[in-house]
């Protein structure tokens, strides 16, 4: 473990290198941490799950962009977790496509779409009914299935 990005009530996403699991009990009563994610560099969910969840929660792109660089998570790395997760992701005339397996039609099941795989993805989540929790909320993994 590396460490962890909180959400600032600002809306920053802001990292802290972690020191003891008394940073948790930290983010939980902190009046101003929305919500935190734990970052293991090696784990590629991780940072896949940080970059979606926080874009849904109105992270600015261009913070999220860097760390997506940062960490290469890219269009073609975006299939590898969207396979992974039970996420179907494709293109849809202009537009990045995410939808869940048991997708039928626009008019019957929830879409994201977006300039890149990872904006689909983050408006999946939004649609999906992601909200920002300190403790025991839901995934989006587990709202995928």
């Amino acid at each position: 473990m590396t460490g962890y990005y909180y959400l600032h009530e600002n809306g920053k996403l802001i990292y802290k290198t972690y020191l003891d699991g008394a940073q948790v009990a930290d983010f939980r009563e902190s009046s101003f941490v929305k919500m935190f994610w734990r970052l293991d560099t090696d784990k590629r969910m991780d940072a896949w799950n940080l970059l979606v969840e926080a874009l849904s929660l109105g992270v600015d792109m261009r913070r999220i962009g860097e760390l997506a660089e940062l960490w290469g998570c890219d269009n073609e790395d975006a299939q590898i977790y969207a396979e992974n997760i039970g996420v179907v992701l494709s293109v849809d005339g202009l537009s990045c496509c995410a939808t869940r397996k048991d997708f039928v039609n626009l008019q019957e099941s929830v879409a994201g779409f977006g300039n890149n795989y990872l904006e689909a993805l983050a408006d999946l989540c939004r649609l999906l009914g992601y909200k920002a929790q300190k403790m025991w909320g839901n995934t989006f993994e587990n709202l995928v299935k």
